[in-house]
C-alpha cells in the first residue's frame, strides 16, 4: 500500500503545506527566537540571530512528531 508513488506525493504535499503555514503563522508566536539561550547581536544597522535554543526545541519537537509517525505507519 505504501509503495504507490501517489502516497509519496501525498506525504511530500502535507509537508510541503505544513512548512508553509509554519511560514505565515511563525511571526504571531512572540517567544519564538527569543528564548534563552538565543542570541541576538545588533549593532547600528545589522542584526545577526543565532536562535540556539529555538533550533533545539524544534529539533526535539519534530524527532517526537516523525517517531510518532513512524510507530503508527511502520
Amino acid at each position: 500500500m505504501t509503495s504507490h508513488p501517489g502516497w509519496l506525493l501525498l506525504i511530500l504535499g502535507l509537508v510541503i503545506a505544513a512548512i508553509g503555514s509554519a511560514w505565515i503563522f511563525a511571526p504571531t508566536i512572540p517567544w519564538l527566537g527569543r528564548l534563552p539561550g538565543d542570541i541576538v547581536i545588533q549593532r547600528g544597522n545589522t542584526r545577526v540571530s543565532f536562535p540556539i535554543t529555538t533550533c533545539i526545541l524544534t529539533s526535539i519537537v519534530l524527532r517526537g512528531l516523525l517517531w510518532l509517525i513512524r510507530r503508527f505507519f511502520h
